[in-house]
């Protein structure tokens, strides 16, 4: 009989298996394809890529780079297998997805400490568990979940906002103000437009070009989280009396209320990010740009985020998850992969890289502590697990999550010394990870 059960062989599952039997733990790893199947994916392969083949930069002074060399240096398996497959990307690492899920599949089926079962799996495991069964989890297992996290804490539908790198605001003209107190107190930044400049933004934001529907989505729109394009749909005033209504507000140049007023929020504790509130949108990355960056104060906002729409369902992390991954009402199972509330490939592979690493040292009785804050793998964990400002929506990597760096310096040396920092502060962690999982490749 198996010590752990891996549900799903995506990117997280697959991932987590590999590492659980490095360490000589035995694994059964449950994926219901090709018998079942999602409408995103089409083969029964392990760790399919449904939708980009890239695994985003691999510069050092992106947020990106760094946790994939972390995750590289901690001896991951698909990260390995990506190196291995890689096709023509400039800075990027992309990979010949086919190839990529072949050779992860051949990986798992040779190891023998892993049994790869094809079956639905219909309730959270009993036992010592990994539930990696991604964002279109649905069905008895989605129940399962509900019943241990609370239905306050599963969410199937995805709405983030953009998220904007503080440093890029420009603070002539982006003000502190909280509706109806004084100029300079508060907990927003605002961002003034005047009926000229509100009307030229509503007339590009709905000329946008936006993403299109995948085919297992559905266009579903809350009351509370529509696209920002489709609230201005409604009339040209919209906007102006929703999510960018001014009133309370008062402009420091003028000493008057505005137009209309875009909102930024602190998105966390260091206030080098700061959230656009309620710009929830599915307008293209480029037309993000371009459109964005017409309001008054972000003519030359950088993005650490942007803002997306898709179904997903993910868990309310810093609220049923320990600092390791384990569900707090049943510290046994751990949860990985996009169902915690990361975004993206390599973040889900970091996710179900840590649960097995945490899982492995309980199985073995060592203790080992999580990554350092300041590294690419830290920061995830942290802002997976740990309450922060407002409602938790899932994140990629990004150095808005990192501890900020208090020295002085130009944006492209401080991008560059957040990775310098990170991959020495690594180091001795991954000394400690050699005595849980064995020899780092």
């Amino acid at each position: 009989m198996s010590e752990v059960t891996v549900v799903g062989a995506g990117l997280a599952g697959s991932e987590a298996a590999w590492q659980l039997a490095r360490a000589g733990i035995s694994v059964e790893l449950v994926e219901m394809r090709p018998q079942g199947s999602t409408p995103a994916h089409t083969t029964g392969r392990a760790a399919e890529l449904v939708c980009s083949n890239s695994l985003r930069s691999q510069s050092l002074s992106n947020a990106a780079g760094v946790l994939k060399e972390e995750l590289r240096r901690a001896g991951s398996l698909l990260i390995d297998v990506a190196d291995r497959t890689s096709v023509p990307a400039g800075m990027a690492l992309a990979v010949d997805r086919d190839l990529f899920s072949a050779e992860v599949q051949s990986r798992l089926e040779g190891e023998p400490l892993i049994d790869l079962v094809r079956r639905e799996q219909e309730e959270v495991p009993a036992g010592r568990a990994i539930v990696a069964s991604g964002p279109l989890t649905a069905g008895a297992l989605a129940s399962g979940l509900v019943e241990l996290t609370g239905v306050e804490s599963l969410y199937f539908y995805d709405a983030i906002a953009p998220v904007v790198d503080a440093e890029s605001i420009d603070r002539s003209v982006a003000f502190l103000q909280s509706r109806h107190e004084p100029v300079g107190e508060g907990d927003y930044l605002n961002c003034p437009l005047y009926r000229e400049g509100y009307e030229a933004f509503v007339e590009e934001l709905l000329a946008a070009e936006k993403v299109p529907l995948k085919r297992f989505e559905r266009e579903i729109h809350f009351a509370g989280c529509m696209p920002v394009e489709a609230i201005a749909e409604k009339g040209w005033e919209t906007l102006a009396h929703g999510p960018m209504r001014p009133v309370g507000i008062t402009d420091p140049r003028t000493g008057k209320q505005p137009f209309a007023v875009l909102q930024l929020r602190m998105e966390n504790r260091a206030g080098t990010a700061w959230n656009m509130v309620g710009f929830q949108t599915k307008l293209t990355y480029p037309e993000q740009r371009r459109v964005f960056r017409m309001i008054p104060g972000l003519e030359r906002a950088e993005f650490l985020r942007y803002g997306s729409m898709h179904r997903n369902t993910f868990v309310d992390g810093p609220a049923v998850l320990d600092g390791s991954l384990r569900l707090r009402s049943r510290p046994e199972v751990c949860l990985a992969g996009q169902i915690t509330g990361v975004e993206g490939y390599i973040e889900s592979i970091a996710s179900g890289f840590l649960a097995a690493a945490f899982t492995a040292a309980d199985l073995r009785g060592e203790h080992l502590d999580p990554p350092p804050g300041d590294t690419a793998l830290g920061s995830l964990l942290a802002y997976a697990t740990r309450p922060g400002k407002g409602t938790f929506q899932p994140s990629n990597i990004n150095f808005g999550l990192f501890p900020p760096i208090e020295k002085r310096m130009r944006k492209r040396e401080r991008r560059t010394e957040y990775g310098r920092r990170a991959l020495e502060s690594i180091g001795p962690w991954l000394d400690s990870l050699r005595r849980v999982l064995g020899p780092l490749s």
